[in-house]
């Protein structure tokens, strides 16, 4: 997972830089505020859920400015890595896991852990306040399966059908964006951000000015070839 901390502390360099990186600027800087806020929910069955609030089924919402969020969804301030490292164990507690014929404890649900960083400047000469919002978002998905390998049923049969919808869907949205920047298409073509919750929130991350990085995690198993041909498409 992307976000786990089970097994080595992956946002360790990451995070220490960036608290550094406050810390110093806001010495230098006095007209200069800057604050640091954390916030982890799972899509499950295409429904949103906060992992660290407990809230479940929040809606998703449009601003006109800001873009998709997620209405009532916790936000937390944190000065440190630590804090950042107990609030992720914390909602890894709570994800939706259950046992399949291929993983004793196969994610549900794609997880999705937000590092918002919001620098506020005070204006001495006006006495007014500019703000500038930055958003990092560390997403694990669950992984594409098939039926007859995992003998998925009722609840389980499900989850992977929401599972595959949304994977399904974001292999769509990210081919449509590379034929726009390669001039396949028109800058006005469609893209289905909305075809799915998980694209929908993360169309922020997918399209504008954004970078997006990701880590596919493939078996070299010939029992494991389609799903991995299919990972790498």
């Amino acid at each position: 997972a992307v976000v786990s901390t089970q097994s080595g502390h992956y946002g360790r360099g990451l995070c220490t830089e960036l608290f550094d990186r406050v810390g110093k600027i806001s010495e230098e800087r006095k007209d200069l505020t800057i604050k640091v806020e954390v916030s982890y929910m799972e899509i499950y069955n295409e429904k949103v859920r906060d992992l660290l609030g407990g809230h479940s089924q929040l809606k998703v919402r449009e601003h006109k400015v800001l873009g998709p969020y997620v209405e009532g969804l916790s936000k937390l301030i944190v000065k440190s890595f630590n804090d950042i490292n107990v609030l992720i164990d914390e909602g890894n507690q709570s994800r939706t896991v259950a046992s399949t014929n291929m993983n004793s404890e196969s994610s549900r649900s794609h997880a999705v852990f937000n590092i918002i960083v919001t620098q506020i400047t005070h204006d001495t000469m006006t006495n007014l306040e500019t703000e500038k919002v930055s958003k990092l978002s560390l997403v694990d998905l669950a992984g594409s399966e098939r039926f007859s390998k995992t003998g998925a049923t009722g609840d389980r049969m499900k989850e992977g059908s929401n599972i595959n919808k949304s994977l399904t869907t974001l292999g769509m949205v990210i081919s449509t964006l590379a034929d726009i920047a390669a001039g396949k298409k028109g800058k006005g073509a469609f893209v289905p951000y909305r075809d799915s919750t998980l694209t929908w929130l993360l169309k922020d991350n997918l399209g504008g000015n954004s970078k997006t990085v990701m880590i596919a995690t493939i078996s070299p198993a010939d029992d494991n070839f389609e799903e991995t041909l299919s990972t790498l498409r």
